[in-house]
């Protein structure tokens, strides 16, 4: 899978309405530049399995290889999408086998509390090195690259 061409879209779900089937959903999320629509379908992995309501966190990604119609606000079929947390941001990335992302725009330092998982929420026993990481965390050092112990880890395996 091409997660390398993912685009990353976070902001707050302010409606959630049915799609163009019975399958499929249309949630509008409030960005800070402006709002962005996804159809969230069957193919549309959201992790953790959780309900999307109104008024929640979440960070989406689309795939900017995949056609969009050109109207506004933008509309965008959801490859993945995952709550977030208070300060919670998220990356989508390869990380490489020194943990950092293929564009060194960060650096892992897994230590004993991060939690890794697969997609589908099964602990991951391998090493995350060399992957696509689903990363969650909080706060980073002002170092090149900068570095964090990331909270949360999702091997998309």
């Amino acid at each position: 899978m091409a997660y390398s061409a993912y685009v990353a879209v976070a902001g707050m779900i302010v409606n959630i309405s049915r799609g163009n089937d019975c399958c499929s959903q249309m949630i509008t999320l409030r960005t800070p530049e402006g709002i962005v629509n996804f159809t969230v379908g069957t193919e549309t992995q959201v992790i953790d399995s959780r309900q999307l309501r109104q008024g929640m966190q979440v960070t989406a990604f689309y795939d900017s290889g995949l056609p969009v119609p050109l109207i506004f606000p933008p509309q965008y079929r959801a490859q993945i999408i995952t709550a977030t947390g208070r300060n919670e941001q998220v990356m989508l990335n390869y990380f490489d086998r020194n943990l950092t992302a293929s564009d060194r725009s960060l650096q892992l330092n897994i230590d004993r509390n991060t939690v890794i998982r697969t997609a589908n929420g099964q602990n991951f026993t391998c090493s995350p090195r060399n992957r696509f990481l689903l990363v969650y965390y909080t706060a980073t050092t002002r170092s090149i690259p900068p570095q964090t112990s990331p909270d949360r880890i999702v091997v998309l395996c």
